[in-house]
């Protein structure tokens, strides 16, 4: 009974520590980075390549913590009222490197809510490659009847199908030795840093730039100055694609 009070304490106070300490994050973020004011005005536009990655970067981030601490401070009360609610974001943004996880924990109640009424019903992992599809235009025009929306839905399934082809792939390939459990932990990082390339793109074009601004984005980051930018921001995905690794191995090892 002890342990059990103590465990719970523990939780409470990592989940207030927690919400706490997003909550200054963002508005430290608020105060002093200016990322939603240069997408509204347009100003991205007129930005380095390096600058447009780092404010996309921030959006996405801005985006996911504010979601957090929305449904993290109405579950908090939830559970003071003895009401068990799902927890919606249970991963952080920047550990997710695969187009699965990253949905799965963000707004995790309204993915499940999609499983067990669209996933499930209209034949579940069978039809995997096909049911995205119908998905994520279902879940583009429950946020709005917007184009930009559409273009993130179908972007978004476009980058599911080589994922799920690569993991097929994974799953049936022999890591016998250690040189082909390498070979392949490598390939999973490039994946992931591939993915999460997409995955920026994609939620870039649906919340922000729209469908319009793909031509944009896509040149600018060709042009001469925005080759080493991709480059770099690839390795930077490829790095922090093994540390998540590493983080999963540590996780593991513990249980």
């Amino acid at each position: 009974m002890c342990l059990k009070i103590i465990f719970q304490s523990e939780m409470w106070l990592g989940m207030v520590f927690s919400w706490v300490f997003s909550l200054l994050l963002m508005e430290v973020m608020t105060h002093l980075f200016y990322y939603n004011a240069l997408l509204i005005s347009g100003a991205w536009r007129h930005l380095s390549p390096l600058d447009v990655f780092i404010v996309g970067y921030g959006v996405l981030n801005f985006m996911w913590l504010k979601f957090f601490l929305i449904w993290r401070y109405f579950r908090f009360w939830s559970l003071i009222c003895g009401i068990e609610a799902p927890e919606n974001m249970p991963r952080c943004i920047n550990n997710c490197h695969n187009l699965e996880s990253f949905w799965k924990n963000w707004h995790a109640s309204f993915n499940k809510w999609l499983v067990r009424y669209i996933y499930i019903p209209l034949g579940g992992s069978q039809r995997k490659l096909l049911i995205v599809w119908v998905i994520f235009t279902f879940v583009a025009i429950w946020h709005d009847l917007e184009w930009k929306l559409l273009s993130w839905a179908w972007l978004t399934c476009l980058f599911f199908i080589p994922e799920l082809l690569f993991k097929s792939a994974a799953n049936a390939f022999q890591a016998t030795n250690a040189f082909r459990v390498f070979v392949l932990r490598e390939l999973r990082a490039v994946a992931g840093a591939v993915t999460i390339t997409c995955l920026m793109v994609a939620n870039l074009v649906g919340f922000v730039i729209g469908a319009s601004g793909i031509n944009w984005l896509t040149s600018r980051f060709l042009e001469k100055d925005g080759l080493p930018v991709l480059a770099g921001m690839f390795v930077s995905f490829y790095v922090g694609t093994k540390l998540m690794f590493h983080v999963q191995d540590f996780k593991q090892s513990r249980h």
